[in-house]
Order: structure tokens, then sequence, then C-alpha cells
């Protein structure tokens, strides 16, 4: 006795062995999901998430109808470079003081001049400092992140600052319409423009108060990660690009008529349109955008836009006012995406199954997300859709090792010993069959067909140890198919014979696997008969068969040790086709004989057109009982079956 090995602990070392066994098979099944994760974060803090999403954005911006600048009470007279042809650059403040003069002759309520006049132009600069001095209706503007300042003297209640928001793409698509808690001066154009055009001063003070209702970006709003969102910012919400009504300084100053209808009760916006002064931004539509020139947006078509959306902000319930899910809204919406991920990626026994759900789900998710856009709610699609996308894949491939890992203990336990439609069954109910790479022990009702080499002996004398060899495996090469193919597996080879069992691991049912193996034995028959005239021809021995076919219970599951394993049968079922493939040699008048016990005829449908040949109940070693037994001596035609089954029929 090993007094230094206290009892059980062989036992306790194996259970913790095992253990450690199944914890890194757990922690092996969770490495694609990791690096799925790995991704999901990589993709979050890179700004390919981001631009993924600003690309939707853009194009569905610039696919959905928008309404015509027309319809607001907004002109815009654009310098363009007929105008620097013929006033030069940069343009005389008197040509301004001028052109200002008509404007407000004919009637405009507002004009922004976006054109820095910090230091004038020009002999008589009085002439525009005084006009921005005295009149109501005039706002100059100036910028904050390059410190240029008004036109001089301008109060501070007509001043606006026409700094814009750009993308880190340099595209504009927000609009900074306001930051509270600053001086007087410190108002954006656009909503200048609105109180000194309009009148409408409450929208500032419900701004100052925080009581303006949204949706105001925040850092991480529809498709941005960590936007700047300071101040009240919202989506710009483009009316139809260069659809405002535009002339330029020339018509202004006379060369052609302007409706009086587009300057009375309109807010006029005076800036640079020509490309050579290079105020020209890139906007949403931009991307989509088919010609050879890039579109590009002048500053001052910008801020008309702007103007444009501050208006319909203020009708109650605008449906075109852009809306953002919250960031937390987000983060769930990404977390519910990589839940139904491993969810569908797991769920389906099928894999392609799976592979097709997850599509569909992701082109339910795009096209929900476009259909929001359109619709002006937007929410960001690339970090959900990754998610999905991700962790089902992940899923694909922890199912893939594990079915690999299957696979291999499936052949390891059976081999090749099955037939391929019985190889798919076992294959697609895996998960129910087997636990811990083994089969688990069952009771199954199946049919055992046991088969020996008539002679053996004799014939090996005859043979050489290769020629033996090969004129047993050219019967086997016969016997086994005519098995699996009927759905039954040769569980092991006894020598110069077999065991082959219908209904484990897998059964069609009682009857049909008593068929299978009657018609597995008829098949064989025929295999002996058409052999053995091939052996004659060769000068070889003729093979003798006989088979024993008994249907019973036994005892069916994986056996060994984890060095060898194997699937074993075991019961009396096994012992009885045992017994009646080796009762009464002497008896055998054919090189095939199929001997069969009642407990198989009486499963088999009546009326098969089959000879037997009735040898009683038999006493067989290792039975108290007797047993009813038939002999199969072949089939037979169709047309004598019935009669044939009267005659000679169990």
């Amino acid at each position: 006795m090993n007094r230094g090995t206290p009892p059980g602990s062989k036992a306790t070392r194996w259970l913790a062995r095992l253990r450690a066994l199944h914890l890194a098979d757990g922690l092996r099944s969770l490495v694609p999901y990791a690096a799925a994760g790995l991704l999901l974060l990589a993709l979050q803090r890179s700004p390919v998430n981001e631009t993924l999403n600003l690309l939707l954005y853009d194009l569905i911006t610039s696919l959905r109808p928008a309404p015509p600048g027309t319809d607001k009470p907004i002109t815009i007279i654009g310098i363009d470079e007929s105008d620097l042809a013929a006033y030069g650059f940069p343009i005389d403040d008197r040509v301004l003081c001028e052109a200002i003069d008509r404007l407000i002759a004919g009637g405009a309520v507002a004009i922004g001049l976006d054109i820095y006049r910090d230091q004038g132009v020009g002999p008589d600069q009085a002439c525009l400092r005084e006009r921005f001095r005295t009149d109501p209706r005039l706002v100059s503007i100036f910028n904050v992140a390059e410190a240029i300042g008004p036109v001089p003297g301008t109060p501070a209640d007509r001043r606006g600052f026409n700094d814009l928001v750009l993308d880190a793409d340099g595209v504009i698509r927000r609009d900074l319409v306001h930051v509270a808690g600053q001086d007087e001066a410190t108002v954006s154009l656009p909503l200048r423009l609105l109180e000194v055009g309009k009148g409408q001063r409450s929208l500032r003070q419900r701004l100052e108060k925080g009581s303006e209702p949204g949706p105001w970006l925040e850092p991480a709003s529809g498709g941005y990660d960590q936007l700047d969102a300071a101040g009240f910012q919202q989506m710009l919400s483009f009316h139809r690009i260069g659809s405002f009504h535009l002339w330029n300084l020339q018509d202004v100053l006379g060369r052609r008529l302007i409706p009086a209808d587009q300057i009375r009760g309109h807010i006029v916006l005076i800036g640079s349109t020509a490309p050579s002064l290079r105020d020209l931004f890139p906007v949403p539509h931009t991307r989509s955008a088919l010609g050879a020139k890039q579109l590009l947006v002048p500053g001052v078509e910008i801020h008309a836009h702007r103007l444009a959306g501050l208006m319909d902000r203020t009708v109650a319930g605008d449906p075109r006012r852009l809306r953002t899910l919250p960031g937390w809204m987000e983060r769930l919406a990404e977390m519910v995406a990589v839940a139904l991920g491993v969810a569908l990626g797991e769920a389906f026994v099928l894999l392609r199954r799976s592979v097709i759900v997850v599509g569909l789900v992701a082109v339910l998710m795009v096209g929900g997300a476009v259909l929001l856009l359109y619709n002006f709610v937007w929410v960001g699609l690339s970090l959900p859709l990754t998610g999905l996308i991700a962790m089902a894949g992940a899923a694909w491939v922890r199912r893939g090792a594990s079915s690999q890992k299957q696979r291999q203990q499936i052949e390891r336990l059976l081999g090749q010993t099955t037939s391929p439609a019985v190889a798919r069954q076992l294959w697609n109910q895996r998960d129910g069959l087997l636990s811990d790479g083994r089969f688990e022990g069952r009771q199954l009702p199946v049919t055992v067909l046991m088969s020996d080499t008539c002679q053996f002996t004799s014939v090996s004398e005859q043979l050489t140890p290769g020629q033996l060899l090969d004129w047993l495996n050219r019967g086997m090469a016969l016997f086994v198919p005519a098995i699996t193919r009927r759905g039954g597996m040769v569980n092991k080879f006894t020598g110069d014979g077999l065991l082959a069992v219908f209904g484990a691991p897998l059964s069609s049912g009682e009857e049909a696997d008593a068929k299978a193996a009657i018609d597995a034995a008829l098949a064989i028959q025929r295999a002996v008969a058409s052999l053995n005239e091939e052996l004659q021809k060769e000068g070889l021995p003729a093979m003798g068969l006989r088979i024993g076919v008994h249907s019973g219970a036994v005892l069916a599951g994986s056996m060994g040790s984890s060095e060898r394993l194997e699937y074993a049968v075991i019961g009396d079922a096994v012992n009885c086709a045992a017994r009646l493939e080796s009762l009464d040699k002497e008896r055998q008048t054919n090189l095939c004989r199929v001997l069969v016990s009642s407990s198989t005829v009486d499963l088999l449908p009546k009326g098969l057109p089959l000879e037997w040949l009735d040898w009683g109940a038999i006493n067989v070693k290792g039975r108290t009982e007797p047993l009813r037994i038939w002999e199969l001596r072949g089939g037979l035609r169709r047309d004598s079956a019935l009669e044939s089954a009267r005659a000679t029929g169990p």
C-alpha cells in the first residue's frame, strides 16, 4: 500500500484534470468573441466608423427631395466673376453703398453683408460705416475664429458671426445656431438676420433659457462618435441647392430689373459667389454629385440655408427638422445588435440557415436606417451593423471549430462504418448525441447482423498471407456497402467476419431497421454468388458465409479510455445473433446461409416476396428460452410472392 497517496487522490486528480479541460475548452470557445469585441472597439475608436455613417448620411441627404429656396423670403446678391471684372477686387465701398441703398429702397427688411469690411476700401469709406451705424436693417458680419471685426461703428445688436462648423472631413453638415451666455454682439448671422428682418427675438430668449426644444446635437448623436457639440447645434436642413433667388451686383445696380417681389419683404444676403474668391464649401450633396467639377456651395448660400432652417424652426411641427437619438440610445442599439448577432449565430442548427437569417437582418437594419434617415431620423448604423455581423461571424467560427472537433470525435468513434446518409443524420444530431466527445450510454432497440466466413482455416492453408487478405477483402468490399447503404453500421470486424447494427446510434424505427437488415442480408447473398463466379474463374477457393440476424435491446455507447475509445454495442441481441450465425454449421446447404430469429421476422411487413425455411424452435447457448428460427433462402419473383408467402412464409 502506498501510504503517501491518500485514498481517492487519483480520482480527485482525474476530476481536476477533467474540469481543467472543460475550462480550457470554454475559454477557447470565447476566443472568436474576444476577437470580434476587439474589432468593434477598434472600429469605435477609428475615424472609419464615423466616415461610414457620414457617407450614408450624405447619400440619403442628396437623394431626399428638398423644397426650393424660393419658398422662403430670402434673396442672395452674389458677387460673381462678372462683377469682379466690372468693379475690380476688392469691391469699392461706394459700390456697396449704392447697392445697399437700392435694396433698401426696394423694400428689403434686412440686409446681411457677408463680406469683411473691418477695413474700408476706396476713397469713400465713411458712407458704408455711416449706413451700418444708423440703418436698423443692416447686419455686419465678424469672424470669431479669425478675429475679424465688423464694419466699424455697427451697433452690437446688428452684428452676427459668420463662423461655419465643418466636420473633420471638411464638409458642412451642422449649423451652430447659438452659443448661450455671450455678450449682445455674439449672435450667429442667420439668427441675427431673423431678429432684424422679422423681429423674432423670442427664439434667442428661449435658447438662453434652455427652453427651446431640440433636437440639439450631443457628442455621440446620430453617426457621430465624439462630436464637439458646444452651443446649440443642429443638423443643417438643406433646401434645394442653388434654388434661392440669386442676382448679382450688376443686376442690383441696374443691368437687369429685379422683380420687386424678390426684394420687398425679403431678407437679402450679399456675399461672394465667384470661384476665384474661394469662399466655397463641400456639402453632403458634394459626394454624390456627378459632373466634371466638384459641387461646392458659396458661403453666402450656406447662410441662406441656415436662415431658412431657422425660419422652419419657428413653424410648429416642422417635419424637416432632423432628429438624432441620444447617445445612450445609440449605445443600447449597439449592445442589442451585438446580442442579436450572438443569438442568431448560435441559434440555428444549420449554419447556412444562420447565415441567411443574419444576412436578412443586416439588410433590414440597413433598410430601416435608410428609411429613418429619409424621414429625418438619423441613427448610427456602422457599429450596430458591424456588431451584428462580427458577433455572428464569431459564433460561426466557434461553431466551425466545435464542429470540426465533433466531426473528428464521430470519425474516431465510428470510423467509415456508416453510410453517407447516416453520417449526415449523425452530424445534424451531434449536439444531442455527443457529450464530452462521447456517445452517452443508451438502451436501444436494434437489429443485429453477425457474419462469419466458412472454413476460413482450410482456405488459409491454400493461400499465402497476402493472397488470403486480398481474398477476404474482396468479400468485405461487397458486404460492407450492402450494409451501410441500407442505413446499417458495421460496428466491428471480427477476424474473418463482422458485426453490423441497424438502429444505432440512429434508428429509422424498429420495423424499418429490421427490414433494412433483411435487405442487407439478401444483398450479401447475391454478392456472394457473384463473387464466387469470379473466384471460380480465377481458380481461387470459393467463399462461404454464415449470417445470423436477431432483433432486441442493446446497450450502446462509447466504451474505453482516453487512449482508445470506440462505439460499443453489447447485450443479449448481440449474443443471439452470434449464436444464430454459428448454429449447426453442418446444416448449411448453400454458400451464404442466413438464419433469422422470430423477433426480427415478426417486425417485417406482411407479404414480402421472400422464401423462408422453418427451422423451428431451438435452444441456443446462453438462453433458457428457445428461439424460433427461420432460414432466409432468398427473394422470390413478384408474381409468385403471394402464393409462396402462403406456402412457405413465416
